[in-house]
């Protein structure tokens, strides 16, 4: 067990657990039952609320996009609370800013910010809970023992449960320091816990934002240039205006003085028409002429990009670390082997499409939709609307699926643009062509890697050259730094016109793929198994490490590589299955995976992917099982076959007629997920599991066909297998 300070009074602790995403309310509901008196509701802080009954509400601050933090983050709080789960209600908190810190889903961190603190408020809860059960019974808190929301004085055997003393306890003054439990007493975490929305998602209950109604609202759509560098001339609407439902059709531009870094947005100025119903106002919008203009240069794209491939191969760029020489060291290596690996634009692609409710008044505005920073939404709105942020409330639905996509609330301050100008509620819907053609791709990128080998296949020296459109791929700090003497690494950016944005475990998407693709073909070209040549690596970083910036654990990283090899059973040859391994580090965990392949009729089928996961301490296992098998299947598929070129700007796909996807026979037939055993405070997992798998199917399919394949996607034409680099 941990004893954690507390140092605070009422008011500062009722503030302070809320960062991070905790907080304490502890009342009674008005409420009878049995023939009793209802009692008076005492009113804390709008996190933790207890009954007179036992039941127990948590509020979860955090957007949930289904990465399970709406059930994680709440079974923090019960595990150090002491309730029975099965009596914990859970509801999505609203954005604010007073009582919780945070409040974004993004970058796998809402459970590793918030562990302490939620620990800690359930804790203290707990703690005010036994006092205040001690004076009652005029014996010393060292006496009682809690177990499922039910106080045990061990001397007599008496109990009460939280709900008989919730009422004192809210008088308790608060304590200065509590006891954190020790992991191996946690009789929740760790286990399997359900998804609290489970049966409503089966059910189809109303969760999500495209769910959202409510009386006398107004439908909305929206008409955005049909290219990157386009913009709008002019418009013909006399058709669309006489059509049933309609209301009005005008113009908006949502460009505000001060864009944070999630308002990316390549078309501020749109055309919109609103009416009575979805189905109205999208039959309208297809009648409305629109003239459009060049306003920038209209970008041309083709396969991989080869604008992409000649940066990274032709002049060189900013160097981000350099240790030693690795120039010279590669012009009298034994072996030199280089390679260029290349990746295209894609769409995030989300299930829902992009939605908002906004009802904007003269000083007050409600907003309420699926978004993953609330916060960022909130100022950005007061900007353009000219409204106070005190005066705007963002409520936060489940989103089906985010990916990324929904860091970036442009689609939000449409809304409340649209409901500014018309005066009354609205609810703005995209169609699946307006979400895959209006932005926000995951950037386009190329990497060149270059490494020696000593006569005796140890690697001397190791170059990384990064470039994407329009930023760098590369950790500079990142494996294999660190594990080699003589290192670089270089960045090229690419500006475009093009708008892009972070897409589930970014950059790492992409860089995990080609670094683990080319350290198999280096280790080779060393005559070693791929797994020892990366362990050799990381004893090097262990023992005598280069440099002082490395931002990895080489222990944990080998520790995940050893994990995967005896689940695998690597070491034991299969006849008929052509194996890969890959493992990388991003998100503060550690993953490690092996592609088992077979060839059906000619064709590579996906038998089974093992993964090994060092995240520390695993909070719910159902959610983490369900995030590293989902992030398998996610990666594999976009690698395989997903891709956004252009054509004078134009996107090539706008709907899933021709914008290829994994389908249900192409996933894995099994996936086996193992979790290291250690007692370190989780870190991410909505993100981790993605990267590496990408690499190890590179890796079984080179063992399968004899074919490296150095462009994403894979297995999209023949043409793109061929190597652009060296």
């Amino acid at each position: 067990m941990t004893v954690v300070k507390s140092n605070m009074d009422r008011r500062s602790f009722l503030k302070t657990i809320a960062v991070g995403g905790g907080g304490l309310m502890i009342g009674f509901s008005w409420m009878s039952c049995s023939g009793k008196e209802p009692l008076v509701q005492y009113d804390v802080n709008a996190y933790l609320k207890i009954d007179n009954y036992g039941g127990v509400t948590i509020f979860s601050p955090n957007p949930e996009i289904g990465q399970n933090v709406k059930t994680s983050m709440p079974l923090i709080v019960a595990e150090e609370l002491d309730v029975d789960w099965d009596r914990v209600t859970v509801e999505q908190a609203a954005l604010n800013t007073e009582k919780y810190d945070r409040q974004l889903a993004g970058g796998s961190q809402s459970i590793r910010h918030g562990w302490d603190s939620l620990r800690t408020a359930g804790a203290t809860a707990k703690m005010m809970l036994v006092t205040a059960a001690a004076n009652r019974w005029g014996v010393s808190p060292d006496q009682l023992t809690t177990e499922k929301g039910v106080i045990t004085n061990t001397a007599n055997g008496k109990t009460l449960t939280y709900g008989e003393v919730v009422d004192e306890a809210v008088n308790v003054p608060i304590p200065e320091e509590v006891t954190l439990k020790s992991p191996d007493d946690f009789t929740l975490i760790g286990n399997r816990i359900k998804n609290v929305d489970g049966e409503e998602i089966v059910t189809g209950k109303p969760l999500f934002g495209i769910d959202f109604k409510r009386e006398g609202m107004v439908h909305a759509m929206i008409i955005h240039p049909p290219a990157f560098g386009m913009a709008m001339k002019s418009y013909d609407d006399s058709e669309a205006r006489s059509m049933p439902g309609i209301q009005d059709i005008f113009t908006i531009n949502t460009s505000i003085d001060e864009p944070q870094w999630s308002d990316v947005n390549a078309f501020n100025e749109l055309l919109v028409i609103t009416g009575d119903s979805t189905w109205e106002v999208m039959k309208a919008k297809r009648a409305i002429n629109v003239e459009w203009e060049a306003s920038g240069e209209l970008e041309n794209t083709s396969g991989h990009n080869s604008k992409l491939a000649e940066a990274v191969n032709s002049g060189s760029g900013e160097v981000a670390r350099q240790d030693g020489n690795p120039d010279s060291v590669a012009n009298r290596a034994a072996t030199v082997v280089e390679r260029t690996y290349t990746a295209p634009f894609i769409a995030h692609n989300t299930l829902e499409p992009m939605n908002f409710f906004a009802d904007v008044k003269e000083n007050s505005a409600e907003l309420i939709g699926p978004i993953q920073t609330p916060e960022q939404l909130r100022g950005s709105a007061s900007q353009l609307l000219g409204i106070s942020e005190d005066n705007i409330i963002v409520d936060m639905t489940r989103m089906g699926g985010g990916f990324g996509r929904r860091l970036y609330g442009n689609f939000g301050l449409e809304a409340a643009a649209i409901s500014k100008q018309i005066g009354t509620p609205v609810r703005l819907l995209y169609t699946r062509e307006d979400d895959m053609t209006q932005g926000t791709y995951r950037p386009a990128y190329a990497i060149k890697y270059k490494a020696s080998l000593d006569e005796d296949g140890n690697m001397l020296s190791f170059q990384a050259r990064g470039t994407g459109m329009s930023e760098s791929p590369l950790f500079a700090n990142r494996f294999p730094a660190g594990t080699v003497d003589h290192y670089m690494s270089e960045d090229i950016p690419i500006q475009t016109n093009i708008s892009t944005g972070a897409w589930r475990a970014p950059r790492s998407n992409f860089t995990a793929g080609a670094e683990q693709a080319f350290i198999d073909e280096v280790a080779e070209a060393a005559g070693k198994d791929p797994i020892d040549f990366r362990l050799e690596l990381f004893e090097r970083a262990m023992n005598n490490p280069v440099g002082s910036d490395n931002d990895y654990d080489p222990a944990r990283y080998a520790g995940v590589l050893k994990l995967v090899r005896e689940k695998s059973n690597w070491d034991t040859e299969m006849r008929g299955v052509y194996r890969g391994v890959s493992a990388y580090y991003c998100h503060n965990s550690y993953v490690a995976q092996v592609v088992d392949l077979e060839m059906v009729n000619d064709q590579p089928r996906i038998k089974k992917v093992w993964s090994a996961v060092d995240c520390g301490i695993v909070v719910n296992m159902e959610g983490a099982l369900n995030q590293v098998e989902g992030g398998v299947i996610d990666g594999l598929g976009h690698a395989l076959y997903s891709e956004l070129t252009f054509e004078d700007g134009v996107p090539s796909a706008s709907n899933f007629d021709n914008y290829r996807l994994i389908r249900n026979t192409e996933a894995p037939l099994e996936i086996e997920t193992h979790f290291a055993q250690n007692q370190i405070h989780p870190t991410g997992l909505g993100e981790p599991g993605l990267p590496p798998v990408i690499g190890a199917y590179a890796n079984a399919l080179y063992k399968a066909t004899g074919q490296r394949y150095y462009n994403q996607p894979f297995l999209m034409k023949e043409e793109q297998v061929e190597n652009l680099g060296p």
